[in-house]
């Protein structure tokens, strides 16, 4: 008996059945695999809100720590920190205006101690330094402070408020450690200030306080005996810093490091 497919319908080849059936086993696979996964995510999930749950307590007052912090903090710059700087630069006005004319030569011990101990109902340089200690203003008082007991012989008293001074300023930190060294040569400890004198030129290095300091160590371990290291330092001053001040003697003292 003969047989008639109908029209435009073709009978899968074998392969392309096989081809079929693997492509559905595939499909079966990672549909089983994503359903996993899913599962595996629901337990990971439950197992955080149950974690969650047990320590809102904790959770909560550490949120609430740091947002207590986050408050005090700008309210301590506001209401604190930001008034406490404008007292103290306003404290600070008589005594830096004493200080500029004991500078000057104005009866520069009387000005100085004003400067420090403070007149006309305005507090000094040293009752700055302490009352408003962890200001820009108290920083700088100290080494207002320190400058005054050095021009008016306290030496000990001068590295003290100098040595609480820190700044990023380029010049005025080199100064500090200068004025430090300069304390310990008047108080006859030579080591210690060419110790702070090399540190002074070391610092931010520039064309103004690095010769200037360069040629105090030189002239300093010259005292000590130390010619190798003076020669050192007064060679720096010839070959680096030629336009300088400093760079004028410092031929002769070559000659006597030699």
């Amino acid at each position: 008996m003969a047989t008639y497919n109908k029209r435009g319908y073709k009978a899968p080849k074998e392969k392309e059945v096989k081809e079929a059936v693997e492509e559905q086993v595939v499909i079966d696979e990672k549909n089983s695999t994503t359903a996993e996964v899913f599962s595996k995510l629901d337990e990971t999930a439950s197992k955080t809100e149950d974690w969650v749950a047990k320590n809102q307590k904790i959770i909560i007052g550490i949120v609430g720590a740091i947002a207590l912090f986050t408050v005090g903090y700008v309210a301590y710059e506001k209401f604190v920190a930001g008034p406490k700087e404008d007292e103290a630069a306003s404290e600070m006005f008589v005594a830096q205006q004493n200080f500029e004319q004991a500078s000057n030569g104005v009866a520069s011990d009387s000005l100085y101690k004003l400067a420090l101990n403070g007149s006309e109902g305005k507090f000094g340089f040293v009752k700055i330094a302490d009352e408003y200690s962890g200001t820009s203003a108290g920083n700088l008082a100290n080494y207002y402070a320190g400058v005054a007991y050095l021009n008016t012989g306290k030496y000990t008293e001068a590295i003290d408020y100098l040595s609480k001074f820190k700044s990023d300023d380029v010049v005025l930190s080199a100064l500090a450690k200068g004025a430090i060294g300069d304390a310990y040569s008047e108080n006859k400890q030579p080591k210690e200030a060419l110790e702070n004198y090399v540190k002074a030129a070391e610092s931010n290095k520039n064309d103004f306080t690095t010769p200037r300091f360069l040629l105090k160590a030189g002239k300093t371990a010259l005292a000590l005996g130390s010619k190798e290291e003076a020669l050192k330092y007064f060679t720096d001053i010839k070959d680096n810093y030629e336009n300088s001040p400093e760079a004028a003697a410092v031929e002769a003292l070559i000659g006597l490091s030699q």
